[in-house]
């Protein structure tokens, strides 16, 4: 187990709690990162405030960093012990972004980094 902040369906500071999520081993191609900092930015802001609430319960924060504490069979880049930090837009490593609205952005249409522990793909670092 570990801890995590949710965000009720629809945002809104009075539904922000405090919970625990069940934590895996890390797929084959992922990470398990151990978070030590996330940043609160304007994005963070709508979503929680329920401007742009999520349409289901949600991890917030957008943006976070931390430390490599496993790593999947396949994972050949990244090795315990290392310092990583997350992209907004996970799947976009470079080129032209090809993104349409924020279903992958973590925080909003996927869950975010206000949690201890996140398994991640190595493309989202």
């Amino acid at each position: 187990m570990t801890k995590a902040i949710f965000l009720k369906a629809g945002g809104g500071y009075d539904n922000v709690f405090l919970g625990n999520q069940e934590i895996s081993d890390p797929k084959n191609d992922e990470v398990q990162v151990r978070l030590h900092a996330s940043s609160l930015n304007y994005h963070d802001y709508v979503v929680v405030s329920g401007v742009w609430g999520p349409p289901e319960q949600r991890i917030p924060m957008a943006d976070g960093a931390g430390e490599v504490i496993k790593v999947g069979g396949a994972v050949k880049e990244l090795k315990v012990g290392d310092r990583v930090c997350t992209t907004f837009f996970p799947g976009w490593l470079d080129g032209e972004p090809n993104i349409q609205g924020f279903e992958t952005v973590p925080g909003d249409g996927i869950d975010g980094y206000a949690r201890e522990i996140v398994n991640l793909p190595t493309s989202s670092h």
